[in-house]
C-alpha cells in the first residue's frame, strides 16, 4: 500500500522506482536511496563476472534492504552519488560504495537493457541525468548581509526559494540563483514557516550552512520520493575538507601514535597524536589531533582501536589516510554528513 500526494509523489521508495516493463520504460535507469542502520548491510554484493559486462548485483538478500527498495538479481550499475562508475575499475566502485557509510544513492539497469545498449554501442552516461546533486554551502555575512532573499507561497509551510544578490557572499560559497531551501544549519526547513526561517537565519549569527537544490534537482527527488540529504551534496563549494594522507615507512617508522577517544555524544573515534618531527607522518600533512576516517580508500566506521590498526599494518610499508582535522570535524557533524563520505581535497 502506499499513498500519493501532489505535493510529495510518491512516499513508497521501491513502488515509485519501479519501471513498467511492458511500456516505454524499458530500458531506463532506476535510482535507488539505501540508507541502513550501523550494524546493518545494504543487502546485496557486486560482481564482476567472466564473459558479462558491467558491475553487477548479485546476492540480493530476501527481505533485506536492497530488495525492498526493488533492487533485482542481474542489474547492472550505472551510478554511485551521481557519479557514474560503468568504466571504473570494480575495486574502484567497490570502494566507492563502502565510503558511502550508511546511505548511497545506486542508478541501475536492467540487464537485458544493459546487453543491447552495450550491443548498440550506446554511451550509457547519456542515459542519466547531468548533475543530480543538491549543493551545500557555507555563507559569512558581510556588512549588507547574506546575499539573498527568500520567498515562498503565502501560508504554505517548508517551500522557499532563493534570490542571490550578484557578487554577494551567497554567491560567493556557491548558491544557485533560484534554488529551493531544503536545510538550514542541517536542520530541514520542511516544517518551517516565513517567520520561523527568518528567526533561525537571524539565530545564526555571521555565518549559515545551507542545503539547496535546484528545481530540475529538487523535482528529481521529488517525482521519485527520495529524500534530499546532506550526505548526497556535492561539497566542492566549502571550505571544509577531509585530507588524504600517503605515506611510505621509513626507517624509524611512520611516525605518529593512534589513540581512541571520545568525540562528543558517546561516538568513540580514533585520533593521530605524537607526531614525529621529520618523519613520513608529518611530511604527509599530518597534524596532532586530526581523526582518522578511513585507511586504504576503505572506512573504518565500526572498527575498534586493535582492528583500525591492524588495518594499518595490512601493507607493511604504505598506507593511505584519510583524516579530518577538528574543526572540520565539528562542522560536518554539525550538518549531519555521514561519517567516513567526508569530501576530501
Amino acid at each position: 500500500k502506499f499513498q500519493f500526494n501532489p505535493k510529495d509523489g510518491i512516499d513508497n521508495p521501491a513502488l515509485s522506482l519501479a519501471e513498467d516493463m511492458d511500456g516505454e520504460a524499458v530500458g531506463e535507469p532506476r535510482f535507488y536511496l539505501l540508507s541502513k542502520g550501523s550494524e546493518e548491510t545494504f543487502g546485496f554484493c557486486l560482481h564482476e563476472e567472466l564473459g558479462c559486462q558491467g558491475h553487477v548485483i548479485r546476492q540480493v538478500e530476501l527481505g533485506g534492504l536492497a530488495q525492498r527498495r526493488g533492487l533485482q538479481d542481474g542489474d547492472r550499475l550505472l551510478q554511485v552519488n551521481g557519479h557514474f562508475v560503468d568504466h571504473m575499475d570494480h575495486h574502484r566502485v567497490v570502494q566507492k560504495i563502502k565510503a558511502s557509510g550508511n546511505q548511497v544513492l545506486l542508478a541501475v539497469l536492467d540487464g537485458d537493457s544493459y546487453e543491447a545498449a552495450k550491443a548498440l554501442g550506446r554511451d550509457l552516461s547519456q542515459l542519466l541525468p547531468a548533475d543530480i546533486r543538491p549543493r551545500l554551502c557555507h555563507i559569512t555575512r558581510d556588512k549588507s548581509g547574506f546575499g539573498f532573499s527568500v520567498s515562498g507561497p503565502e501560508g504554505i509551510k517548508g517551500t522557499f526559494q532563493l534570490s542571490v544578490r550578484q557578487d554577494g557572499p551567497a554567491e560567493r560559497a556557491g548558491v544557485p540563483p533560484g534554488s529551493w531551501l531544503l536545510e538550514l544549519n542541517g536542520a530541514s526547513v520542511r516544517s518551517c514557516s516565513h517567520t520561523q526561517l527568518a528567526r533561525k537565519l537571524k539565530q545564526s549569527g555571521s555565518k549559515v550552512t545551507l542545503l539547496v537544490a535546484s528545481s530540475a534537482v529538487e523535482e528529481f527527488y521529488r517525482l521519485r520520493g527520495l529524500q534530499v540529504t546532506a550526505a548526497l551534496a556535492d561539497t566542492s563549494w566549502l571550505p571544509f575538507k577531509a585530507r588524504e594522507l600517503r605515506m611510505v615507512k621509513g626507517p624509524g617508522g611512520y611516525g605518529f601514535l593512534l589513540k581512541e577517544d571520545d568525540y562528543g555524544s558517546g561516538a568513540i573515534g580514533q585520533f593521530l597524536w605524537d607526531v614525529d618531527a621529520g618523519l613520513p607522518a608529518e611530511q604527509a600533512g599530518m597534524k596532532e589531533g586530526d581523526r582518522l576516517l578511513a585507511v586504504n580508500g576503505e572506512s573504518i566506521e565500526g572498527l575498534d582501536h586493535q582492528q583500525t590498526v591492524l588495518r594499518i599494518r595490512a601493507h607493511e610499508d604504505q598506507v593511505t589516510l584519510l583524516v579530518i582535522d577538528p574543526a572540520s570535524d565539528e562542522f560536518y557533524r554539525s550538518v549531519r554528513f555521514g561519517d567516513s563520505a567526508w569530501p576530501s581535497q
